[in-house]
């Protein structure tokens, strides 16, 4: 597609400095711009682009102009890194939905399909299944025996949806994540480990983005949840009976064991643990590679693991790099100390 600078501009109500009938016909990194992109600056640190980007167009943050002439046409916006945003989700609209039911898909007689959903080739839609208006499930995708997909989802190639499951609106489940496998239930005894029966089901509400080869485990009894608005990264497992609040963010890695509760707002760092059965608030910001092992109270910031109070973590920091040099002067004193207890 081509669009010109003018255009651009009344997509995100920016304001042009040079030539508005420049033509754009692509998109760029700032650090490797071409002749004919458009790319965009929203940080002072790269603000040297300005004069020597080789890009055509560049959508760039008003607190970053200082002068009246600039080699590319400029697009000024109050904020470039959210405008930029607009623009890629309305290039995204415009590459238009597919709808219908491909050859080599299987689809029961009991299952229902909503109007303008698109199922790929190789996917197996179970009885009872229900799928909503305008959602899309990619090719080899399997849905199992009774799950409901909302309206306006997307289920990229190979993820799987188990029995029973339930997944809101506008949900977006990238491939090769399994969403209703069975909870890590066993009963030691005698003979070994023997299984607990896995019977609840997942519930994914409105809004939720998960990432590639996420394995998110039905409960026990009941159901394992995760909240509206939440953004959950790839290779991330969620064990059973797991309660997670709305608009959460889980970086890649991270493990979260059975039937603890996280509420609101969390942010929580790459390959962290946190144990099972307990509670973690809102607002909670915990560090990557920290090991959460008791409940977290509302607002903390945490690191480490065993995880501490994140400043209080630094502090102690401080003083474990200068360990060796802590312990040489302690048994100098010591030494100082017998030398005068000798005299």
């Amino acid at each position: 597609m081509e669009f010109t600078a003018s255009q651009i501009a009344s997509f995100i109500d920016g304001q042009i400095i040079g030539d508005e009938s420049t033509v754009i016909t692509g998109v760029s990194p700032i650090e490797n711009g071409e002749s004919g992109h458009l790319s965009f600056i929203a940080q002072d640190r790269f603000s040297h682009f300005l004069d020597t980007s080789k890009c055509s167009v560049i959508i760039v943050s008003e607190k970053l102009i200082d002068k009246d002439n600039y080699n590319p046409t400029l697009i000024v916006v109050k904020d470039a890194y959210l405008s930029f945003q607009v623009l890629m989700n309305l290039y995204q609209e415009m590459q238009g939905r597919k709808e219908g039911i491909e050859t080599g898909s299987s689809i029961h007689d009991t299952a229902l399909i909503g109007e303008k959903a698109y199922i790929g080739a190789f996917t197996y839609v179970s009885e009872k299944a229900k799928i909503g208006e305008g959602s899309q499930i990619y090719p080899h995708v399997y849905i199992g025996k009774g799950v409901k997909i909302g309206k306006n989802c997307k289920i990229d190639s190979g993820a799987r949806i188990y029995d029973y499951c339930i997944i809101g609106d506008n949900c977006v489940i990238h491939s090769n994540t399994v969403v209703g496998g069975d909870g890590f239930g066993f009963q030691p005894t005698a003979e070994g480990f023997k299984k607990i029966p896995q019977l609840g089901n997942v519930i994914i509400e409105d809004d939720v983005e998960i990432g590639s080869n996420c394995s998110i485990d039905r409960a026990t009894i009941g159901s394992t949840i995760i909240g509206k608005g939440t953004k959950i990264d790839n290779l991330i497992q969620i064990a059973h009976n797991v309660k997670i609040g709305q608009n959460n963010v889980i970086a890649a890695q991270a493990g979260i064991a059975g039937s603890t509760t996280i509420g609101d707002w969390n942010q929580i760092g790459g390959q962290v643990g946190v144990v099972g059965h307990i509670r973690i608030g809102n607002q909670v910001k915990i560090q990557a590679q920290s090991g959460v092992n008791s409940s977290v109270n509302d607002r903390e910031t945490l690191y480490g693991s065993p995880a501490i109070s994140y400043n209080d973590y630094l502090r102690n920091y401080v003083h474990f790099r200068n360990f060796t040099e802590i312990v040489r002067r302690i048994n100098n004193l010591e030494d100082t100390s017998k030398d005068n207890t000798n005299e």
